[in-house]
């Protein structure tokens, strides 16, 4: 089982604090190899918001934790607690993995995990925290950034893009997928993309375009095109393009082209097929099509993201 460990020193906000243990705290059923053990780890009761938190552990727990998660704090104009940095430090020194959510991002970069890391933190305070480490490489317009043992998020929305990005690490993308349905949220938002992004409002089961997009997802391994997904609409192309771009915020065939490069993604994590064999899965119809398109969507080509997630797993 992997420890995580919330640290609660200092005043924190408790939006982010309470994601973290809502998402790690609690295990779908579609995790068949184990969850978390989430503990909360302070020097004492503390404010969260409107809250007192009480921790069950001391800071020194967490030494040994596998994923150390450093909630925002809510004044970063006041120092973060001495001891709050130093569990930081010995955490990452043992080999955890070190997690900031939002603001959290100050205490990394004041127990120097920063200095030389590409990080960010909420936009409105990514220029002090640039000044504050200069060392660091502070990008204010990307949800969150993954170092491999230190990992950033921005503000709010996206400290669940990065809990969502960590479980698709141990997990799968099937059951980071399965947590964000729990949570009535978009599956996963990369990394890269943009704060100000606009994020569309997820497609419930009573939207006109619901029991397309059910039905497109079911048939990602024959061809599709955009008449096709509006005759079963019963509209035409062009309102169906303008539906999608007013409730997805894609185009129909952007967003089919993402469903089947995560497709892609979850046979990769799955199975040992050849890349030919998922790009046929998929409907991408050749290998060199599901390179091009997986590289460009999601950094990497698909091999290299077979290889990096098996090794992300745990044993």
């Amino acid at each position: 089982m992997t420890t995580v460990a919330l640290l609660t020193a200092g005043h924190l906000l408790h939006f982010e604090l309470a994601v973290a243990h809502e998402i790690f705290g609690n295990p779908p059923r579609e995790a068949v190899r184990g969850w978390y053990d989430v503990l909360l780890c302070g020097p004492g009761p503390v404010r969260a918001g409107p809250f007192t938190v009480e921790p069950d552990h001391g800071l020194e727990r967490a030494v040994g934790a596998d994923l150390v998660i450093v909630p925002a704090l809510a004044d970063i104009d006041v120092p973060p607690p001495a001891e709050l940095v130093d569990a930081v430090r010995a955490a990452h020194a043992s080999g955890a993995r070190v997690a900031s959510l939002c603001t959290g991002a100050f205490v990394l970069g004041a127990a120097g995990l920063l200095d030389g890391r590409r990080a960010t933190t909420h936009w409105a305070h990514a220029a002090e925290l640039s000044a504050r480490h200069p060392r660091a490489e502070v990008d204010p317009d990307v949800l969150y950034t993954d170092n491999g043992s230190v990992l950033t998020a921005a503000g709010k929305a996206a400290a669940l893009d990065l809990c969502l990005h960590v479980i698709h690490l141990d997990h799968g993308a099937g059951v980071a997928n399965a947590v964000a349905r729990r949570l009535v949220v978009q599956p996963h938002r990369p990394g890269g993309q943009a704060q100000f992004a606009a994020t569309p409002v997820p497609v419930t089961g009573d939207h006109t375009l619901s029991h397309v997009l059910a039905w497109a997802r079911q048939r990602l391994d024959r061809p599709l095109t955009v008449a096709d997904m509006a005759r079963r609409a019963n509209t035409s192309p062009r309102h169906l393009g303008r539906q999608f771009r007013a409730t997805v915020g894609q185009t129909p065939l952007q967003w089919l082209l993402t469903q089947r490069v995560r497709r892609a993604q979850e046979l990769l994590e799955s199975g040992d097929q050849t890349v030919e064999a998922v790009a046929a899965a998929t409907g991408m119809g050749t290998a060199t099509t599901l390179r091009r398109q997986f590289k460009r969507i999601v950094g990497v080509p698909p091999d290299t993201y077979r290889r990096a997630f098996r090794s992300a797993k745990p044993d």
